[in-house]
């Protein structure tokens, strides 16, 4: 029985800037639709519980800046190389990002991390609360709400690129990375998509539907435990991004979920000690 395969090569870029020979690509389409689609998002939930476009305009500012420097710290720091690696005969082979600390600045290589994205994020709304006294948990517990569909895109672009790409499979769904192989693969990426989608669509009605009916920070573990359970799933039909992954009991992406995982169930924990739909503005507690 021959079976239909999908064949995946599309281009990873859109075109080229004439005179400056500059790529638009899809993946960077992609994130920018991730911003754009979070802040309409945002908007109408800023608008719904009384904030202004103000503070969402600087909290957008916050995001962007933590996602992209925190997802692509994660990507050098969690996947390195940390050093300059050499062959046998002492060819270099690849660097490491401390050897030549601004390689860390060539986004425009490739490379972030989805795990050190959700830690700049983090960061950047712990800032974020700092400086404006909002209420960190009510910060977070709304902000959850667009994550899923922030990682969307994402991965939908991580799926225009080839990349993040699942193991061999005859599943009659798998698809042909022809710029990796001609062996039909688990398309893991849209595996992700596809869960964020729905994931998306719940915490969105949760936020609408059930927000004053549980504790502060409930939403915010909630979807951590959500996210990246599905997270440690998938990553079994997933290639190993790195080498040394080869050597690890579990790989790197499912190492760093178990943190999240964690979190989220302390604070679903916690928010049941708390009055439902109550926060207080001020210094993070």
């Amino acid at each position: 029985m021959i079976l239909n395969y999908i064949t995946w090569n599309p281009s990873p870029e859109i075109f080229t800037i004439p005179g400056i020979n500059w790529p638009v690509r899809w993946y960077g389409l992609m994130w920018a639709m991730a911003f754009i689609a979070s802040h309409f998002i945002m908007n109408r939930i800023y608008r719904k519980e009384g904030r202004t476009d103000i503070q969402l305009d600087t909290l957008t500012l916050y995001i962007i800046l933590g996602t992209i420097i925190g997802a692509r710290l994660g990507h050098c720091l969690f996947y390195g190389p940390w050093f300059d690696e050499y062959n046998e005969v002492g060819m270099l082979m690849n660097e490491g990002y401390l050897s030549h600390p601004l390689n860390i600045l060539k986004v425009y290589e490739g490379g972030l991390a989805s795990h050190g994205g959700a830690l700049g994020i983090i960061t950047a709304m712990i800032l974020y609360c700092r400086k404006t006294k909002e209420s960190w948990l009510w910060l977070f517990d709304r902000l959850v709400v667009v994550v899923p569909l922030a990682a969307l895109f994402i991965r939908l672009g991580n799926l225009i690129n080839s990349e993040i790409i699942g193991h061999v499979t005859n599943v009659p769904w798998a698809f042909i990375f022809t710029q990796e192989d001609q062996n039909p693969r688990h398309p893991a990426q849209l595996y992700e998509a596809i869960y964020c989608l729905f994931l998306f669509l719940f915490m969105y009605w949760f936020w609408k539907n059930k927000r004053n009916t549980v504790g502060p920070g409930f939403m915010f573990g909630l979807l951590c435990v959500l996210l990246f359970v599905e997270r440690f799933a998938d990553e079994f039909l997933k290639e190993n991004q790195v080498a040394f992954e080869g050597n690890l009991p579990i790989n790197m992406g499912q190492i760093l979920s178990l943190p999240f995982i964690a979190v989220g169930i302390y604070m679903m924990m916690r928010s049941r000690k708390m009055v439902p739909g109550a926060y207080n503005s001020g210094a993070i507690s």
